[in-house]
């Protein structure tokens, strides 16, 4: 036995290779065109035509006799109707799964993002409590205002002469000591 045998043997888990035809697609391809085609499917633009093909198609077959191909009860167009609903419920089911997707890498994105705020934020905090904090233990400027405003009263206090002792004599007093005098 060749070893490729063998390992496909060990390898339960992985199916076989096909030995028919094989088609290759561009899934991401088909998965627009069918939310395409989904989208087009949920608008009142295609409910529109679809009722006037069905009031068209009922009248060339009822009034119409040389042209009738579906006559009264109207196999043709129930087979029509029963064909485009097979392929319109796969093709929403798969818009809806593409859809899915998106929100659930767009909710991923979402968390992340609201971590990351949080955290910057928390760090944030943290960092302006320590400025708070800091700015405690500083002298603020009215502070440092009113120590200086102190030290200048104190500065020109001390370079002031001292006030000279007042006799106890008013100054009608002295007016007459001094008319003496003359």
């Amino acid at each position: 036995m060749s070893d490729r045998s063998s390992s496909a043997r060990q390898r339960l888990e992985t199916p076989r290779g096909s030995r028919r035809f094989h088609i290759d697609f561009d899934v991401e391809a088909v998965g627009r065109v069918s939310e395409r085609i989904a989208r087009f499917l949920g608008t009142g633009r295609y409910l529109a035509i679809q009722t006037i093909i069905v009031i068209v198609w009922i009248a060339l077959n009822v009034f119409a006799v040389s042209l009738q191909w579906d006559p009264y009860p109207f196999i043709l167009l129930n087979l029509a109707f029963s064909t485009q609903a097979a392929y319109a419920a796969p093709l929403i089911l798969l818009a809806q799964n593409r859809q899915e997707n998106r929100d659930k890498v767009s909710l991923e994105e979402d968390r992340i993002r609201a971590e990351q705020t949080k955290a910057d934020t928390e760090f944030l905090a943290r960092e302006l409590a320590a400025l708070r904090i800091s700015l405690g233990e500083v002298a603020t400027r009215d502070y440092l205002r009113r120590e200086l405003d102190e030290i200048k009263l104190l500065l020109t206090a001390e370079h002031e002469p001292p006030p000279k002792k007042k006799h106890r004599e008013s100054g009608s007093s002295k007016k007459s000591l001094d008319s003496r005098d003359s």
